[in-house]
């Protein structure tokens, strides 16, 4: 039999034995993963609303990339029905890869989604270059804008899963709300994206400078996100590995803008007139008028 004078020591000598436990350890598992409560900058309610927000804002950028893609699939390789079904269908197919592949970094949720902005941005972004170049250079882009379409889909997928575990992070809801609210953002940012290309974006950037521009809105909210409201999940080793890589995308995608002028109104030459290196290439396709 037992003396019960023995738990209660047995207790405290369990409880001296985790005084003496350092610090750092005791709170390696804090953050993502660890169950405990996420702290933030603001209340729950005005952080839950500044994630819809940025899928809001997520929302429109990634339309705005599917709707360059399309629009220049159009403009330099033509067959407007093909290419647009091709393209549309390779990213939604896409999208799902993308959802399945984000369920191994839902741990890691908020760095995870730092980076996928900060790489979607630049191939959103780069993958107008690329066209605009390929079709210069060799005078066909169906590799390039096939393979654009699919890294952009597998991204845009990934964004979903991460936000539904983020948002849950500042607090715990039915799933079905959270679905909801989230969907409701996506497509009400999809709305914007897909009625600010051609209203917007392509009048006052064209195709290229829109591309750009919108990588470097879609990188700034996501990155604002991760570094502001959740930095609480962050080590500083991540925090400053992440600002690396956000300032090397804006960077680069503010090249693109200051060096795509000439890029673009090479390619307009050689569609609208036939002139330039693209027409010069055997087997290129045929030139289309505007």
């Amino acid at each position: 039999m037992i003396d019960s004078t023995e738990a209660p020591a047995g207790r405290a000598a369990a409880g001296r034995s985790a005084a003496m436990v350092p610090a750092g350890r005791a709170g390696a598992g804090a953050g993502e993963g660890s169950g405990e409560p996420l702290r933030m900058p603001v209340p729950p309610r005005v952080g839950r609303w500044i994630v819809l927000c940025a899928v809001f804002v997520c929302a429109a950028c990634g339309l705005v990339y599917e709707l360059v893609l399309v629009a220049l699939a159009d403009y330099l390789v033509g067959d407007t029905v093909t290419q647009t079904s091709v393209v549309l269908s390779l990213m939604v197919f896409a999208m799902g890869i993308g959802s399945l592949g984000a369920k191994r970094l839902r741990l890691r949720a908020s760095v995870s989604f730092g980076l996928i902005e900060a790489l979607l941005a630049l191939a959103g972004g780069a993958s107008a270059v690329a066209l605009h170049a390929c079709w210069l250079w060799f005078g066909e882009v169906r590799p390039v804008l096939f393979g654009s379409a699919l890294a952009i889909g597998v991204l845009i997928g990934m964004e979903m899963p991460l936000l539904m575990t983020l948002i849950q992070r500042i607090r715990k809801q039915d799933p079905g709300g959270a679905v909801a609210d989230l969907s409701a953002a996506d497509y009400v940012g999809a709305l914007l994206g897909g009625l600010a290309f051609p209203f917007l974006l392509l009048p006052l950037l064209g195709r290229l400078n829109a591309a750009l521009l919108t990588g470097v809105v879609n990188v700034l909210a996501g990155g604002a996100v991760v570094l502001w409201l959740f930095r609480g999940d962050l080590s500083v080793r991540a925090r400053l590995a992440l600002c690396a890589v956000n300032t090397v995308v804006v960077g680069a995608l503010l090249t693109g803008v200051l060096l795509g002028g000439p890029l673009e109104a090479a390619t307009s030459r050689v569609v609208e007139h036939g002139t330039g290196s693209g027409a010069a290439v055997p087997g290129a396709p045929a030139v289309r008028g505007p």
